[in-house]
């Protein structure tokens, strides 16, 4: 009796010892599908257009696993407390002349401007940062219409980006209406 019941107590063990290990490998298997690895690729920083030695922000690019570009975007911009602030990409990475030698947004699909995500908007319209009373806000984009690909029309490398003293109304061709610039920064590549 005892050599049985010790006999079915070292089953009863195995079997929990291979349900433990089946379940910590399906949890493994599970969390590496859900998470995207992702890989600093590019950054830019942002300065005042009317003082260049005053950072703004910062905006970094990460490539993801499935390819895709995300954009963590943060603005530190006092003077701009309790307001909105439209930004967006530009076609050159000049920040001179007060922002002006970015030139127009940047636009490689030749769309209608409009809010990110709309039917129908410039690869480079990020839209309105909310900043709190500290001038501090923040957005996170996640697209596949850029990528740092030489000669590709979707390279976001050297782009300018540009923070404006307005909101974007999202209507008005082909700028939103989003007023002076007053931030600005180059998207350049990761070293």
């Amino acid at each position: 009796m005892i050599v049985r019941l010790l006999f079915v107590r070292i089953k009863l063990l195995d079997t929990m010892k291979k349900s433990i290990l089946t379940l910590s490998i399906a949890g493994l298997a599970l969390l590496s599908a859900c998470t995207k690895t992702e890989k600093q690729i590019a950054s830019a920083t942002l300065s005042e257009t009317a003082d260049n030695s005053k950072t703004i922000g910062t905006a970094k690019f990460y490539e993801l696993s499935d390819g895709q570009i995300k954009m963590d975007l943060e603005i530190n911009f006092a003077s701009r407390a309790d307001s909105n602030v439209a930004v967006h990409f530009h076609e050159h990475g000049d920040c001179g002349n007060m922002g002006e030698n970015t030139h127009g947004h940047w636009n490689p699909t030749n769309e209608n401007h409009g809010k990110w995500g709309s039917s129908a908007y410039h690869s480079g319209d990020i839209g309105n940062i909310v900043l709190d009373d500290k001038g501090h806000g923040s957005v996170s984009v996640t697209t596949d219409r850029w990528n740092i690909k030489d000669g590709d029309i979707k390279n976001i490398i050297g782009r300018g980006i540009i923070v404006h003293g307005g909101t974007d109304d999202y209507v008005t061709q082909p700028t939103g209406n989003s007023g002076p610039r007053v931030g600005c920064g180059v998207i350049e590549l990761s070293k």
